[in-house]
């Protein structure tokens, strides 16, 4: 415990012990909170929210072009495991070809999509939830423009991701030609899109893991180590999972023409593993933190909730708290 009696500021404070302890728990808790069926249940949402998501992002892209889409085809084909590209560029072709309709039902369209896609956003507030075991205390006038408003800022980062995959070759000489930008500068680029692609997926990560539960813990910090873990235990296992599918895997003899889609579902289910891992690993870093303030280990929540209106007589009671955050702020001063 700090002089003040608070948590320690930075994980750089946390003992190597209890990095032993964090670790142990979050493969404790990881089994616990069944995450690898509720990643099966996000995989599912995620499937839901795909092609929705597919027709915001191909709206998008159109507005650079049919080259534009093309680029992002032939990245995907380069970057997804196995036969599941064949699923997500079918899908994607078949999106771009049914263009032609009103103004006013593309709108209408892209609305719907919006909250199709934000169903994923929803399964994931309440697993993260689960995670930092702490109820949901949000009214639904605050979670439900959350909800929406992470899909949209999510999908926007991602047409970003696109375009910036799609800047390459041709289509970054045009731009360069444009810009006034010579050869050398597009030589760099080709080499720098790469982290700054991987820098955008870091803060779409690290929006998720603040936004998303109903936990205060420290605030919004564009890097935390358990995005970090995810980002390179979802690297390693697709590319671990490609490298199967293509030399040892079965599926096309097992499952014949579902093969592409099975695997396309085994691969979002490995992702939906990594991103619940890393939030895991960031709950039981606040749970240590928690711990060597003084709070005993196994009080939940350890962390104190945003909101807790919507919580019962049971929450309270469970979470053991005090008048001072039976309430929260607002309703307090009132």
């Amino acid at each position: 415990m700090n002089e003040s009696g608070r948590p320690p500021a930075s994980p750089g404070e946390v003992s190597k012990s209890s990095w032993a302890r964090i670790l142990k728990r979050t493969v404790k808790e990881f089994k616990r909170d069944e995450l690898a069926d509720r990643a099966a249940g996000l995989t599912y949402y995620a499937i839901l929210a795909l092609f929705p998501a597919l027709l915001v992002l191909v709206a998008l892209l159109g507005l650079a072009g049919h080259s534009a889409t093309q680029t992002v085809l032939n990245n995907i084909q380069k970057l997804a495991p196995g036969s599941s590209r064949d699923v997500i560029t079918h899908a994607v072709t078949q999106l771009q070809s049914t263009g032609g309709t009103s103004s006013v039902l593309a709108v209408v369209g892209l609305l719907g999509a919006l909250w199709s896609a934000s169903g994923y956003i929803a399964a994931f507030i309440r697993t993260s939830n689960a995670v930092y075991d702490v109820p949901e205390g949000r009214p639904a006038w605050k979670v439900l423009p959350l909800r929406v408003g992470m899909t949209l800022l999510l999908m926007i980062l991602a047409c970003v991701s696109a375009l910036i995959v799609v800047l390459t070759g041709g289509l970054a000489r045009q731009a360069g030609t444009m810009l006034g930008v010579g050869d050398t500068a597009l030589t760099v680029w080709s080499i720098a899109k790469w982290p700054v692609l991987v820098v955008l997926v870091g803060l779409m990560l690290a929006i998720l893991y603040w936004a998303a539960p109903n936990a205060k813990d420290r605030g919004f910090k564009f890097v935390s180590l358990g995005s970090l873990l995810a980002l390179l235990i979802w690297l390693v296992a697709s590319a671990g999972f490609a490298f199967y599918v293509a030399n040892f895997g079965s599926y096309n003899k097992t499952y014949g023409a579902l093969a592409g889609i099975i695997i396309f579902l085994v691969w979002l289910w490995i992702t939906n593993l990594a991103l619940l891992l890393g939030l895991e690993f960031d709950a039981e870093i606040a749970r240590e933190r928690a711990v060597v303030a003084g709070r005993p280990a196994d009080q939940e929540p350890y962390v104190e909730p945003r909101d807790t209106r919507k919580w019962t007589d049971e929450d309270r009671d469970s979470a053991g708290r005090t008048g001072r955050t039976d309430r929260p702020d607002d309703e307090r001063r009132e």
